[in-house]
């Protein structure tokens, strides 16, 4: 009767999910009509990463980052709330041995023993507090999932674009080691004039500067490689224990398939961040149900059945039938504004929700738009810069002849080196670009989780 009395609709306001404060479409961005077999949400990451280093490496990252691991406790700590929520809906059932000794109007003293089952303070959800309650603990177990999905897209970008940074310094490095090597037998050269008197001393210290700034950018390489290994180290949870393909594999390297960008309305259902939004929305439109409950009357029922006796030795033996049923309303009528001061509490929480949703929202179709933009244009720099990089590696190549042939000045060669130099990372550092944004578009549609 009890549970059945509990049953009552709850006060909170409608559900209403509010409108995405976002254009409908990508209209207005370069690559939005971009179409694809799979969306990102649909496409697994062990499909879209194909380097078996790049998998091993998100796989140790899901096992072992502590990161993602309190994002699963959290999910068992919000269903055990959620547990202690819905167990406030039913009552609570203890067996109980009592003894009771007073005295009597003669002088005397009586006892009174029982043992039986009992109710203590049971609420009648009349007015829907309780479910309200339930109802919010549900929408925040189910906030922290979406969060720890969230957490694993984010972990699974960030270890692709960590390995992605780490081919592209190993890149760098080589390209810098052989851009030293050179200059530094164009500097043994230079002095060997300069001492026989063929070569002016600015040639000479022009060419000693070139090998030093060479030294200084090895360095900063070098400690560049150092700092994305231990942030990978950190991602992954873990020693990376594996050996990096050889030089030149960041032009292999492809990500796939090409994923189309769908709809913002789209990313609503998509993005884990958004329906941990929507849900942690819920979860403030359903504490305004429980504090609109708490100025109506509150009913509890205490009540318990078993057997009762005057002596402890003949309780379970001879011991009569007993029961009690005390039910008890409270019904607020000064409390100082206390209700009240709940209430707004938990409409301004339901503002703040609201708020957060769309910017949710609006972030991730500001990171899709990014992107987007990114795939638009990305591929045309590469393929500029890796233009450039020819260029003047042709251009040096002829500048060093000319000069050997005392056409051109030493100037012209060291202006070509350095320009070579900037040219090749360029194209190196353009690549690794491309190849990050495919991550981000990934991530940023769904994928990876």
């Amino acid at each position: 009767m009890a549970v059945a009395l509990s049953g009552c609709s709850s006060m909170a306001p409608i559900y209403e999910r509010p409108a995405a404060p976002v254009a409908a479409d990508y209209s207005g961005q370069p690559g939005a009509g971009t179409v694809g077999a799979r969306h990102a949400a649909d496409t697994e990451w062990q499909r879209f990463f194909g380097d078996s280093n790049l998998q091993r490496l998100v796989e140790l990252a899901l096992r072992n980052n502590r990161d993602l691991r309190v994002a699963v406790i959290n999910i068992e700590q919000a269903r055990a709330q959620l547990q202690v929520r819905r167990a406030d809906l039913l009552p609570s059932v203890s067996a109980g041995l009592a003894g009771m000794r007073q005295p009597t109007a003669s002088g005397g003293s009586s006892s009174l023993y029982t043992a039986g089952l009992s109710v203590s303070a049971f609420e009648l959800d009349l007015f829907g507090r309780v479910a309200s309650l339930r109802d919010a603990a549900l929408a925040q177990y189910l906030a922290t999932d979406e969060a720890r999905k969230a957490t694993q897209i984010g972990l699974v970008a960030a270890v692709a674009n960590g390995y992605l940074g780490l081919l592209a310094d190993q890149e760098l490095l080589a390209l810098t080691r052989q851009t030293l090597v050179t200059r530094e037998e164009s500097l043994r050269l230079t002095r060997l004039k300069f001492e026989q008197g063929v070569s002016s001393e600015l040639d000479l210290r022009q060419a000693l500067s070139l090998v030093e700034g060479a030294r200084a950018t090895l360095a900063q390489q070098q400690r560049q490689r150092a700092l994305d290994e231990n942030a990978l180290v950190l991602l992954v949870g873990g020693p990376l224990a594996l050996a990096l393909p050889p030089i030149g594999a960041l032009a292999e390297t492809t990500l796939g398939p090409e994923l189309p960008a769908g709809l913002p309305s789209d990313l609503l259902t998509e993005r884990p961040d958004i329906r941990r939004a929507e849900q942690q929305l819920i979860a403030a439109n359903a504490n305004i149900g429980a504090a609109r409950a708490a100025f109506f009357p509150r009913i509890s029922l205490t009540g318990s059945v078993g057997i009762a006796s005057s002596e402890l030795s003949d309780l379970f033996k001879g011991g009569a039938f007993a029961w009690s049923f005390a039910p008890q309303l409270l019904a607020p009528i000064f409390d100082a504004g206390r209700n009240q001061g709940n209430l707004e509490v938990a409409q301004a929480g339901r503002d703040i929700a609201v708020a957060q949703y769309e910017r949710a929202i609006q972030t991730a179709f500001r990171e899709v738009a990014d992107a987007l933009a990114g795939r638009a244009t990305l591929s045309e720099q590469l393929r500029a810069q890796v233009a450039q990089a020819d260029a003047e590696a042709e251009r040096f190549r002829l500048s060093d002849l000319r000069y050997r042939n005392g056409v051109a000045s030493y100037l012209d060669v060291l202006d070509a080196q350095r320009s070579l130099f900037g040219a090749q990372q360029a194209a190196i550092l353009a690549r690794l670009a491309v190849l990050q944004n495919q991550v981000t578009l990934y991530a940023v549609l769904g994928g990876g989780g």
